[in-house]
């Protein structure tokens, strides 16, 4: 496990990322394109990935290659997070909120226009933090079935 004070901070250039991973950086390009992951970009445009990058990086291959689940299925359960109870939406907002509408992708792929998330950074909102590794996500969902 990494050290909790460092998990958000970005550190890893794409090269070294995709190495660790043993991926190409064309594929962790894709992913960043399909919305699975959003890498901290430097003023150059550079990309820099943090250990919690890497962990969601590692969930969604272990998700491809082990689970068979396509990166479209991927997206569905990232989607299926609620958001609007984490960040604690109200029943308005939720009705225009179009990640709220939507089950095709994950909150952070949205343009969060009029509504409470406009102005927050989704690379450091903790629907996208806390979720990043795949324990998480099966915790989350176990939880909320308890509850109902």
């Amino acid at each position: 496990m990494f050290n909790e004070e460092n998990f958000h901070l970005p550190l890893l250039p794409i090269r070294s990322a995709a190495k660790l991973l043993n991926i190409s950086v064309h594929t962790l390009r894709m992913y960043e394109k399909e919305g699975l992951i959003i890498p901290f970009k430097k003023e150059s445009s550079h990309r820099l990935y943090s250990n919690s990058d890497i962990e969601r990086l590692k969930c969604i291959r272990s998700a491809i290659n082990e689970s068979k689940i396509s990166i479209a299925g991927i997206k569905t359960i990232y989607s299926m997070i609620p958001c609007y109870e984490i960040v604690n939406c109200t029943q308005t907002e939720r009705e225009n909120c179009s990640a709220f509408k939507n089950h095709s992708k994950p909150c952070w792929n949205f343009n969060h226009k009029d509504n409470p998330c406009q102005t927050r950074d989704c690379r450091s909102c903790s629907v996208y933090n806390n979720y990043s590794e795949c324990g998480r996500i099966k915790e989350l969902i176990q939880n909320i079935i308890s509850q109902n």
